[in-house]
């Protein structure tokens, strides 16, 4: 098992990685649990492959599973859901001190923190993430949110999870379609201050895709060990180095958006387009050469993740208007995450939108291929 240490400003937490910790969750989550009783909050696709297993687990242990099941998808990231989620927490009786256990992707990790955060006014839980987006990222760091109209996670807290228990052995039910997706953050960790990792994806991309289990291992620990670090010198991006994580995201939130939400793009493959999107503007800029551009893009097209952004918006207008609400805007600027190179990325607070606007309407074209469809075998 590999301990990483996260030292929060606000508390620090232990993120354990190791294959088979599932197994011994009991031992792990009896610190957490209430009256040997834990709220395990789930999806419905989630439960349905590991439901069982989680349950004996714990029962062999002397523990109680007391399941809350959600839809999968974004769409449970609302306030119906939420306010459902924090009446079903409150009926289980959970106090401050713990017994919430968010056991999912990036949606029921965003979603459970959220409700631990405001839900007598913060309560402890812990992140057991089942989708590979979830342990390389969005489990650390406190990060939690739902979405509204205006856009993604615009409604959230900093509340960090008391712990994280990162088993890679859950990923072999999860669909390729949601690997690949998870991935895009794996790349991220490369491109934004990590030249030689990023070398390390295009050497061993392929393998991880397949589901090696010690290539498996090391990436999400390298990552982990990577956004523990961040968070640590920079809890709540106030600082600047935080938003490097944002690599792809300000772009890629807003075709989010232009999708729906929904199945037509994932989050993992919004970011992937969205850090295309961003080495081409910075080789617009003259910031970093066209072939480094084109070598990101080529190594995530080889892991079949989107790279283009044609037919998901009707025009850049489209795409800026739905930035206008992104939370990172501030006196009127919104921050964009540029490179010079690989592992070289940086914070421009002075783009001009009208730019951005004018640059997305050369990738907004009808599109000449789809994206890919859901794959619904399991869920993250």
């Amino acid at each position: 098992m590999i301990r990483v240490e996260v030292a929060a400003a606000s508390g620090g937490y232990p993120a354990l990685i190791g294959a088979g910790l599932l197994q011994d969750a009991a031992a792990h989550l009896r610190p957490f649990a209430l009256n040997d009783r834990l709220a395990i909050v789930s999806d419905q696709n989630v439960w349905a492959a590991w439901g069982e297993a989680l349950t004996a687990a714990l029962r062999a242990g002397g523990l109680e599973a007391e399941p809350i099941l959600v839809p999968p998808g974004e769409g449970s990231k609302g306030w119906d859901r939420l306010a459902r989620l924090v009446d079903d927490l409150l009926a289980l009786g959970v106090e401050r001190g713990g017994g919430i256990v968010a056991f999912g992707g990036g949606v029921v990790g965003d979603l459970v923190g959220f409700a631990a955060a405001i839900l007598k006014r913060g309560c402890r839980y812990v992140q057991v993430p089942t989708s590979l987006l979830a342990q390389v990222d969005s489990s650390v760091g406190g990060k939690t949110g739902i979405n509204v109209a205006a856009g993604k996670n615009l409604v959230g807290a900093f509340h960090q999870p008391a712990a994280v228990l990162i088993d890679p052995a859950l990923l072999a039910t999860l669909p390729d379609r949601e690997l690949r997706a998870g991935y895009a953050e794996v790349v991220k960790y490369g491109l934004i201050g990590d030249a030689d990792f990023f070398a390390w994806c295009e050497a061993n991309g392929a393998a991880l895709l397949a589901r090696e289990p010690a290539v498996l291992t090391y990436a999400v620990a390298h990552c982990v060990r990577a956004k523990a670090a961040i968070v640590a010198a920079d809890e709540r991006e106030t600082k600047g180095e935080r938003a490097l994580l944002n690599l792809g995201h300000t772009f890629g939130h807003a075709l989010e958006a232009a999708a729906g939400y929904s199945d037509r793009l994932l989050h993992g493959e919004a970011v992937a387009i969205g850090m295309v999107l961003a080495f081409r503007f910075s080789t617009r800029r003259g910031l970093c050469a066209a072939g480094v551009s084109e070598r990101v893009a080529a190594h995530l097209r080889a892991a079949r993740l989107p790279t283009e952004a044609s037919g998901i918006a009707s025009s850049g207008e489209q795409l800026v208007g739905l930035m206008a609400h992104d939370k990172k805007r501030s006196d009127g600027r919104l921050p964009f995450i540029l490179t010079r190179g690989i592992g070289r990325a940086f914070v421009d607070r002075k783009v001009d939108l009208g730019e951005i606007a004018a640059f997305l309407d050369e990738h907004v074209m009808p599109a000449k291929a789809g994206i890919p469809g859901p794959d619904r075998t399991n869920s993250s």
